[in-house]
């Protein structure tokens, strides 16, 4: 008899077999979508997401940015500026499977891979999935699990895959990650390693809301939730389909080259004891590509200039030194993107087919 395995998609369960190739979104639903389609689609996002965080746009642009680049976003601040409430309304605004994580210190990895049963009735073992099975994951407060439960995380995050009993089992498309942690009550709580953070395309800090956007919270969050009346605009297979199209957006080589000379001063730099990795450089250059929310194909230097202190700067470590004299790695990398030459253009000379 054929071993029964199953994974979680769209609440449903689906046999799984060894072997299986990551699954693609089929040719029919990456046709007929353009770059005016990926502006359209995502300023309707963004405006749906607007309406339960208020007087945040720069933030919530990013957090679409990173859905569009196949990335994971990493919310880190204080409690009670949104954090969650933000990863819940991105979650409905595309009207995706979406499971979320409480990460407390006895949460195990099983709980988030899944683990193999014995069924009585096949008399075989049996997988069920975990909470990873999901378009988007929310991560609650990541860093009050144990670093063992932390890294149950690193080869769905890299790879869009899980790893259980020697089997292999692809997590549907579009996937991301959306973790939250507090910079403060650091007692009981398990800092990020690396490597972890590594997998993180960028890292968001939403901040405090303006005395006018309090006070709209206050008058749309007093009588009830926001989030309880946000409508989907978009899914899981338009989302998929506005990633296949951020993948064509052009990137000229000086500004390939820019990237590099960007990850290669954090490298360098007296105030840094870890630069960024070739990981961060491919993450900053398809986070660029997802400048076609502005309808625009080619990537400029401006856009990575604007991403690189979300994209770069949780990735580093800073010196001894550079602790002692109260710098940040913001900082570090604002100096950084100050200080590199910008190259000329980065538009195309003239548009290419394909």
């Amino acid at each position: 008899m054929r071993n029964k395995r199953s994974a979680h998609q769209r609440g449903g369960d689906q046999p799984h077999r060894r072997g299986n190739r990551r699954q693609r979104v089929p040719t029919r639903a990456r046709a007929a979508v353009g770059l005016e389609d990926v502006a359209l689609h995502s300023s309707r996002i963004v405006a749906a997401v607007e309406q339960v965080i208020e007087g945040k746009t720069e933030a919530v642009r990013l957090a679409v940015t990173v859905l569009l680049a196949e990335g994971h976003l990493l919310i880190e601040d204080v409690p009670g500026v949104g954090k969650t409430m933000l990863a819940k309304a991105l979650a409905r605004a595309i009207d995706c499977s979406v499971r979320r994580i409480q990460f407390t210190p006895d949460l195990l990895p099983s709980d988030i891979t899944g683990v193999s049963v014995w069924n009585q009735e096949s008399r075989d073992f049996e997988f069920k999935p975990g909470a990873i099975f999901a378009n988007l994951v929310v991560g609650d407060e990541i860093n009050r699990a144990s670093p063992k439960t932390q890294s149950a995380l690193l080869e769905s995050m890299e790879e869009r895959q899980v790893t259980v009993d020697g089997i292999t089992y692809p997590l549907e498309p579009p996937f991301m990650v959306i973790a939250t942690q507090n910079p403060v009550e650091m007692e009981g709580t398990y800092p990020l390693p690396e490597a972890q953070r590594d997998r993180f395309t960028a890292r968001l800090a939403i901040g405090y809301p303006s005395a006018e956007a309090e006070l709209a919270v206050l008058d749309h969050h007093g009588a009830g939730s926001p989030l309880e009346d946000l409508d989907p605009v978009s899914d899981g297979l338009e989302v998929a389909k506005l990633i296949a199209v951020v993948r064509s957006v052009y990137v000229a080589e000086p500004v390939r080259r820019y990237a590099i000379d960007l990850v290669t001063a954090t490298r360098d730099n007296r105030e840094l004891r870890l630069g960024a990795s070739p990981r961060a450089t491919l993450h900053l250059l398809r986070t660029g590509r997802a400048a076609a929310l502005d309808g625009r194909d080619y990537v400029l230097p401006d856009d990575l200039q604007t991403l690189a202190v979300p994209v770069l700067a949780h990735r580093l470590l800073l010196s001894a030194e550079a602790q002692v004299a109260r710098r940040t790695t913001t900082s570090v990398v604002a100096d950084i993107v100050a200080s590199v030459p910008v190259p000329d253009g980065g538009e195309p000379r003239r548009r290419r087919n394909g």
